[in-house]
Parts: structure tokens; sequence; C-alpha cells
């Protein structure tokens, strides 16, 4: 991708590898979607090290996404902090409210759940992120909106970025722009991709 392209040429052509990732994805069968939520599960728990401390913000998966929610089980059954997005307003950054065992979830905009507006408001330490698509080199083809790009860019501190995926939705190559921050690695139902040395925590 030439260095020089302009936004709206990089837009463009995610647009179209969009159109190309949600048809792909779609494609993938029930019975693969059930056994990849529990491999990409033991891919996490086997390779990812987190300490007690560590927030872990999930996704409450919609439309085709793999499905988180095995892995977050069995997070919680080990009594590791976790956190669900909440969508705000169409341009603001996503709130991360930590969610605890027992507490309702309640309809977040978009298709989504989450916790109370009571709940803590948090900053993770790892982000798993929904995705359309990844490539080799890490970068992560969203949906369009701007929602993660914009919480990750107000954080304070970094946190580890892990994208939860199928290994079906690699894809040749996907432009990068200046705020798109590169995923540390990426969990499929085949393990664990890592892509800089900065990842070596992951």
């Amino acid at each position: 991708m030439p260095v020089a392209m302009v936004d709206t040429t990089v837009e463009e052509a995610k647009a179209r590898l969009r159109v190309r990732a949600r048809t792909q994805r779609a494609e993938i069968s029930a019975i693969v979607r059930a056994d990849a939520a529990q491999a990409a599960a033991d891919a996490f728990i086997e390779g990812i090290t987190l300490v007690p401390s560590d927030i872990v913000a999930f996704y409450w998966p919609i439309h085709e996404e793999i499905d988180c929610k095995p892995l977050l089980a069995r997070l919680m059954d080990k009594l590791q902090p976790i956190c669900l997005p909440v969508v705000r307003a169409e341009d603001e950054p996503l709130e991360m409210r930590l969610w605890e065992r027992g507490e309702p979830l309640h309809p977040s905009g978009l298709g989504t759940l989450a916790p109370s507006e009571q709940a803590p408001r948090v900053y993770p330490d790892v982000v798993l992120l929904p995705l359309l698509g990844f490539d080799a080199t890490g970068t992560r083809l969203g949906y369009g909106g701007g929602y993660y790009d914009r919480t990750l860019a107000m954080l304070k501190k970094r946190p580890r970025i892990i994208g939860y995926a199928y290994s079906a939705q690699e894809m040749p190559a996907i432009p990068r722009q200046a705020h798109d921050l590169p995923l540390d690695a990426v969990v499929t139902e085949k393990g664990i991709r890592r892509f800089a040395p900065a990842d070596s925590a992951a």
C-alpha cells in the first residue's frame, strides 16, 4: 500500500475489505463457531499471562463475532477482574465498566449488553478486541465506527491489545493509518499470533 495514499483512498479500501470480511465470516458454519470458541478460550488461558490485578476488557459478541463468553466465564471463575464497554455516544470513547459475578447486564447500544451505570468505571490492562479481519503485521480491520480507536487513544496507559477472531478472518494485507494501533497479539482457535517484540508480555 503506497505510503502517500490519502486517507479517503485508505477508507475506500477498508470499506471494500469490510464487505469481503463480513461475507467470509458469515460463511463459517455453526459447528465450527462453537468448537472455535472453546479452542480460542483454551489458547488464551494457556498462552496469555495475566496477574491477578489485571483488568481484562471483553466485548459482548454480536452478529457473527467469535463467542468470547466461554473465555469470560473461565476468567471470572479465576476471579480475574472483567469489564465491558458501554457506548455513550456515536463520537465518544467507550466507557469501561467493571462487571462482577451475579450483576445483571443491560442493553448498551449496537446490540450489546453492559453493566449498570452504578458499576465502577475502570481502565483495563488488557483489551480483547472484536474484529472483521487481521493481517500478518497485526493490523486490525474494525467496523469503521472508530469506537476502539477513540477509547485506546484516551487511556492513560496503553493496555495490551489482543484481537479475538476466527483464523479464517486473516487477510493478506490491511491498510493502516496513523491512528490505527496495531494488535499486540491475536487469539484464534489455532492458537496465538504475536506481532512485535513488545508482545513478549502478552
